[in-house]
């Protein structure tokens, strides 16, 4: 199979050519492994290869089709995961992740790992440890992160879809950095374990990044439903997700915005990135309005989240050095000082940020009284470019001498934690409500900067809102096509 041929498949295409002997499963793993070898010294998605040999005789609804996996949180027994560090290039899973279990049974030819930066605790995908991913769209911009390696290798055709997960946007911002669909599943529907029951008090979950909504559709198909040793027993719909595709979503009330208390003046692609979906919404039949604020505390949520991401990464370093024995020289800086802030952090104010989620679920639950989605872009800028976040040299020094001097508690009251906080969240500030209140979002690329950018849009659901995302997706694939957009890589 070559490769034009190759790429106008999604996956579930791609199933259809090995169930009716059009084309084998060995077939596609070479057109694959082809283009990643064409394409991946520019743009970095693959950090590392999987022995596999394709199966004469697959089967599952994806059988044969070529898969990558993210290397954070979904383990391949045998093959380290990484997690984007140093410190756990060559420590080998001892289990597969039940995801990665679940892909494997639907038939999938898992053949390498993606990159991601450390711990996931980026919105873009430059580690140390392998160095950056890049755009396919453009080579001096990021993919997105923290599924940014799986985005960037969809992006650039070396597969039809790639392993994600979503901790405060690493599936939809990756997405809307690629021109890609990107679905947060609500929480508990699909599974963590085995190695932990939930990440994140549930706010991070499993998922794909994917080109067509019926791929995503499908994979959630795969992926739903919870695990013997889970937290929850999710209610999983009568029908298939998959049927959702081509179903009529109804007329839907949606309210929009773009302005954010973390970013009040947004670029304006992000307005016309929903301008334009305003009116295909409106072309298509719903009724949209403009809301005049945002129907939560978006900043008070903010401040939750990260909070909450301080504590955790310093209970991931901790974790990191107990498993391996590493030093703070095997990490980040950035990570060392989100993770000397998550230190600073009084339990009571931990939890205090962790209850609050209940308040903010409360004020989203009031808004879907009267509407049945919310939009709003998924980014607030376009792409950055690569090394945009790094600290000033000023900066840098500072943290690397209150680190050596083990004083870097007191970074909590310097400069640093605001200037990462107003660059990381600035460009991102919408995808973060989603996990901290369950529910499911979806990220569509629907609109395109003057300068050939993708620059995606974000709609929240309600709980159980999977379905209507995936008729609402699918309605709009169809009125607003993407699949066919080739990046100029």
């Amino acid at each position: 199979m070559d490769y034009e041929d190759y790429r106008t498949h999604d996956a579930v295409g791609l199933a259809q050519l090995v169930a009716d002997r059009q084309v084998t499963a060995a077939e596609l793993l070479e057109a694959a492994k082809a283009r990643a070898a064409e394409v991946n010294p520019r743009i970095n998605a693959i950090i590392r290869d999987i022995p596999v040999t394709a199966p004469e005789r697959p089967e599952g609804p994806f059988a044969g089709v070529p898969f990558l996996i993210k290397d954070l949180s979904q383990d391949y027994a045998g093959q380290p995961t990484s997690s984007g560090s140093r410190a756990f290039r060559n420590l080998p899973a001892r289990e597969h992740a039940t995801v990665v279990r679940r892909w494997l049974d639907a038939g999938l030819t898992i053949f390498g790992k993606t990159n991601t930066p450390e711990f996931g605790a980026k919105g873009i995908t430059e580690p140390e440890a392998f160095g950056p991913s890049r755009n396919p769209w453009d080579l001096t911009r990021s993919p997105g992160g923290s599924s940014g390696g799986s985005a960037a290798a969809v992006a650039a055709g070396i597969v039809p879809c790639a392993g994600a997960s979503d901790g405060g946007g690493s599936i939809r911002i990756p997405a809307a950095c690629c021109g890609l669909v990107g679905l947060k599943p609500g929480r508990g529907l699909t599974p963590s374990g085995p190695a932990v029951a939930e990440s994140m008090h549930g706010a991070a979950v499993q998922g794909v990044v994917s080109r067509t909504v019926r791929d995503t559709a499908a994979m959630l198909d795969v992926l739903r439903g919870g695990e013997p040793f889970g937290p929850y027993a999710p209610a999983i719909p009568q029908d298939s997700f998959l049927s959702a595709v081509g179903a009529d979503p109804g007329r839907l009330r949606i309210g929009f915005r773009v302005p954010s208390a973390i970013n009040p003046d947004p670029h304006p692609e992000a307005y016309r990135a929903v301008e334009a979906t305003v009116t295909a919404l409106t072309d298509l039949g719903h009724h949209v309005d403009e809301l005049p604020q945002a129907p939560f505390d978006d900043a008070a949520l903010a401040r939750d989240f990260l909070l909450a991401w301080f504590v955790y990464t310093a209970w991931e370093l901790a974790e990191a050095k107990q498993l391996t024995g590493a030093g703070d020289d095997q990490f980040e800086r950035d990570t060392l000082i989100l993770a000397a802030i998550g230190r600073a952090t009084s339990s009571v104010d931990y939890l205090d940020a962790v209850h609050r989620r209940h308040a903010h679920t409360r004020r989203l639950t009031e808004y879907f009284d009267s509407y049945d989605l919310l939009l709003t872009p998924t980014l607030a800028t376009p792409p950055p470019r690569i090394g945009e976040f790094e600290l000033p040299a000023a900066l840098q020094k500072g943290a690397d001498l209150l680190i050596k001097t083990r004083t870097a508690r007191l970074l909590k009251y310097t400069k640093i934690v605001d200037d990462m906080v107003d660059k990381n969240l600035a460009w991102v500030p919408y995808t973060q409500l989603a996990n901290l209140t369950g529910r499911p979002a979806i990220s569509l690329p629907l609109h395109w900067t003057a300068d050939g950018l993708p620059l995606g849009v974000q709609f929240v659901a309600p709980l159980g809102g999977e379905s209507r995302l995936i008729s609402l997706a699918a309605q709009l694939e169809q009125a607003v096509p993407w699949a066919d957009r080739i990046p100029p890589l």
